[in-house]
């Protein structure tokens, strides 16, 4: 791996199954009455949020406790930052700290690109999403999820890719970092990637990316081995996208009957928080094919191996050899 994770596109196949890999060996520790290992110890990750991001943080925090790692967390609101404080007075303040890895969160597209590349800090960055550009560890922690569910399980997983499945994407790609970094990240794992959406939520350029483009969900329900419903961002939006919101729901949304067209293997997923009734009813999001949840457990394992990996060395975490408590054997 490189020194730094911004964007799905750093990474190659070998890079993501080494880190899947490493996830499911580290998602043995959750197991564990305590699920710590010394692997980071040490160290001090920082979580420098710009933007409000509950999931993201508690799961970046667990991952580097769960480490061993100091973690110290960084909000915007309060800060020094709502007082005027730049991106780089900023940086320089948590490298006078001692940061070994800086997790950002930003409003703007390309912070934590700049942030990597503009010598403020010596530690590792990791994107955990910047505007509606990228957030890597997501498209993660949806392949870890689609490799086990659709492998059999973990250990039929292990050393394998995704080759052949077929995954659509649905809803407002073009406010989503989410359907940015799971295109490309899938794509690298040999998956075949189809975006639907109404053609006022589709990027500019989407014909350049490596995957196909429908406007109508119906037809590629019955082929897709995975479903991902994205969330209507209205705060990202400024102007009208669609007619109405029930409008939306009937073109795009999922439903019981849209689910039961899809081949009985098929997963739902979503990458939170949901708009239950909008993109997704009620009904599919507690089915039993739903992983929302199963995303969220298996966001602590991939992102664990990331600050291991950048932080720790290149082998499998396997090689650490603890106790049940998670001491050093």
């Amino acid at each position: 791996m490189k020194r730094h994770l911004i964007s799905a596109t750093d990474l190659t196949r070998d890079d993501t199954v080494l880190i899947l890999d490493t996830a499911e060996e580290l998602a043995r520790v959750a197991d564990r009455p305590i699920k710590k290992l010394p692997t980071l110890r040490g160290r001090t990750v920082v979580n420098l949020f710009f933007e409000d991001s509950t999931r993201t943080r508690i799961s970046f925090e667990a991952a580097a406790k769960r480490l061993s790692a100091d973690v110290i967390n960084f909000s915007a609101k309060g800060s020094s930052v709502s007082k005027g404080e730049s991106l780089k007075d900023t940086a320089l303040t948590l490298e006078a700290m001692g940061a070994d890895a800086v997790v950002i969160r930003h409003h703007d597209s390309g912070a934590p690109h700049r942030l990597a590349t503009s010598g403020w800090i010596g530690g590792s960055v990791v994107n955990a999403g910047d505007g509606t550009h990228e957030h890597p560890t997501q498209a993660l922690l949806d392949a870890f999820t689609l490799r086990r569910r659709l492998a059999g399980g973990p250990e039929r997983g292990m050393g394998g890719d995704l080759s052949g499945r077929r995954v659509t994407i649905v809803g407002d790609i073009l406010h989503s970092r989410v359907a940015r970094s799971n295109v490309h990240l899938l794509t690298t794992l040999g998956a075949e990637v189809t975006v639907v959406a109404p053609p006022t939520l589709l990027p500019v350029g989407v014909s350049h990316w490596p995957c196909a483009v429908s406007y109508d969900l119906d037809t590629v329900l019955p082929t897709s081995d995975a479903v991902m419903m994205l969330r209507v961002q209205r705060e990202r939006m400024n102007a009208a996208y669609f007619p109405t919101e029930r409008e939306y729901a009937r073109r795009y949304g999922l439903h019981g009957e849209r689910m039961a067209r899809m081949p009985e293997h098929a997963l739902v997923m979503h990458p939170g928080p949901m708009n239950r009734g909008m993109e997704i009813t009620a009904e599919v999001a507690d089915s039993p094919r739903c992983t929302a949840v199963e995303q969220v457990s298996g966001g602590v394992s991939v992102r664990m191996a990331v600050l291991y990996l950048l932080l720790g060395g290149a082998e499998p975490a396997a090689t650490t050899r603890t106790d049940e408590n998670g001491q050093p054997a």
